[in-house]
């Protein structure tokens, strides 16, 4: 998923459709994906978001992205499957775990969900300036600027902090700390690599924070709200 959720240069017709266009089409394609239960429909929407991320030339990096949140859906299917005992048993576990038919189906409806409602909307990301489109959510939509802006910074810090991690996961590595293993390894020797991630996105928003003060944010912000 690196690189996904930031503005790839371009000029395909998705590149040139307007910002609430693609906010639009890409809120559409999430909703679908929470109004069907069919396992085939939801499938063929993510096909269909893979389809315009090759339409707009990031057809390898949607495929990346892909194939980041199937991983997390792995993770959450595991999760999901032993805790839903309703329906046909096709797997008796310990601890009056078991894996049944409806659980497989409940939690691959799920993770498809998951997947479909989020490719569109980083598809839409990397097609589309932020400033763009705060400009649209504040004079077409109306929004406050205060909250546009918030919401185009949330988006611009994801990228940051995502090769954050991956420097301090190479830092560590590099210092000898083995991060392969088992999930429940990895996921031990990962969890005490978030504190100096966190701390260096608090310095970072605070930095931010007072640049934006600086150069009279809140004077703007209040003098477009009261335009």
């Amino acid at each position: 998923m690196k690189g996904m959720l930031q503005y790839v240069h371009g000029t395909t017709v998705l590149h040139r459709l307007p910002p609430l266009c693609k906010l639009g089409l890409a809120v559409l394609l999430s909703a679908l994906c929470f109004a069907t239960g069919n396992l085939l429909l939801l499938a063929l929407l993510i096909g269909g978001s893979v389809a315009l991320g090759a339409l707009a030339g990031i057809g390898k990096q949607t495929l990346r992205t892909l194939l980041g949140l199937c991983k997390f859906s792995s993770i959450l299917f595991l999760l999901q499957v032993f805790f839903i005992s309703e329906g046909r048993v096709l797997l008796a576990l310990p601890l009056g775990l078991a894996v049944t038919v409806e659980g497989i189906v409940f939690s691959a409806r799920l993770c498809l969900r998951l997947i479909g409602a989020t490719l569109p909307l980083t598809v839409m990301l990397a097609v589309t300036r932020l400033p763009d489109l705060t400009r649209a959510l504040e004079r077409t939509l109306r929004v406050p600027y205060r909250y546009a802006f918030a919401l185009s910074t949330a988006i611009r810090f994801i990228p940051i902090l995502a090769r954050d991690f991956s420097a301090v996961v190479e830092a560590q590595t590099a210092r000898g700390v083995e991060l392969d293993g088992n999930l429940l390894r990895r996921v031990r020797l990962l969890l005490p690599l978030c504190v100096p991630l966190l701390v260096s996105s608090v310095r970072r928003i605070e930095s931010a924070a007072l640049s934006a003060e600086l150069r009279g944010f809140h004077l703007r912000a209040q003098r477009r709200e009261f335009r």
